[in-house]
């Protein structure tokens, strides 16, 4: 992740997510560790998979205390092994134990992310198919689950409601329809924008191409439906088809033409990849 980026936007969530963790002390550690002892722990890997967050994890430890250290066997985008040692972080054993679970939360989580994403990126190997993932992210760690879906292979949709126009079912009916709603974004959006309109059957779809819309979403339609939109549409705006797309059924997509398949299960639907901090020990 870029350091800026780091500062000027994930800083906040990690202190936001470190005075969840921390409202007031870490009893259990102040009552075995007082005062300053300084120490060693693993990152230790405990299953396969693709690593992504370890500079998130890093920082965690460094807003806690900028003299703790963290020396990494591994980087974001390598694929890891169970039992593979990934770094050993040293530092005040208080904040070691004081940043632990937080640090690990970000870790397991992005990880998780990245494994998944690296999984479904695989199956459209060979394709023109540019996978991306959606706004369906946990709150205040959408720049981190983002960031985790590119780690992986995949690529960003919108960031956020500020960053492009989509008009969804809800839009159109408070618009009156796919042509007013795209005559409105047009009128409204600065030029650089594109316009995407998301469609649920062929009518849709012919009014978004006759509307001038730059983007047909195909959403939750069959196979079949799908293949006699993208006829039809030929070339005149690109297309994306989106709705309960997981690993399971992504492949049934590959041959069909489409431009972009957006899944929201890379985010929502991703298990964590299992690591663990593991033999702290104190330092003389």
């Amino acid at each position: 992740m870029n350091p800026i980026t780091m500062q000027l936007v994930a800083d906040k969530y990690i202190r936001l997510a470190l005075e969840e963790d921390i409202s007031s002390e870490d009893v259990s550690t102040n009552a075995v560790t007082p005062k300053y002892q300084k120490g060693e722990v693993q990152l230790i890997c405990k299953e396969d998979g693709i690593l992504a967050g370890l500079p998130v994890f890093a920082r965690v430890f460094a807003l806690l205390d900028g003299d703790t250290q963290v020396e990494a066997y591994a980087e974001d985008g390598d694929a890891v092994q169970a039992g593979q040692l990934l770094a050993k972080i040293t530092g005040d054993v208080r904040v070691l134990l004081f940043g632990e679970r937080t640090a690990l939360n970000y870790l397991q989580r992005m990880s998780g992310i990245a494994t998944y994403t690296h999984t479904v990126a695989k199956m459209l190997e060979g394709t023109k198919i540019r996978l991306l993932d959606t706004r369906k992210t946990t709150p205040c760690m959408r720049v981190f689950e983002k960031y985790a879906v590119r780690v992986g292979g995949g690529e960003n949709h919108r960031y956020n409601l500020s960053d492009g126009v989509l008009l969804k079912d809800n839009h159109i009916g408070a618009a009156g329809g796919v042509k007013e709603a795209v005559q409105a974004a047009r009128a409204y959006a600065p030029f650089v924008r594109k316009i995407e309109v998301e469609t649920e059957d062929l009518q849709m779809v012919k009014e978004a191409v006759e509307a001038g819309a730059d983007i047909i979403m195909l959403d939750n339609m069959t196979a079949e439906e799908m293949a006699e939109a993208i006829r039809f549409i030929d070339g005149r705006a690109q297309t994306e088809c989106s709705g309960n797309i997981t690993m399971e059924n992504i492949q049934k997509l590959a041959s069909l033409g489409v431009d972009f398949v957006s899944s929201g299960a890379l985010t929502h639907s991703a298990p964590i990849l299992d690591i663990s901090l593991k033999h702290l020990r104190t330092l003389s």
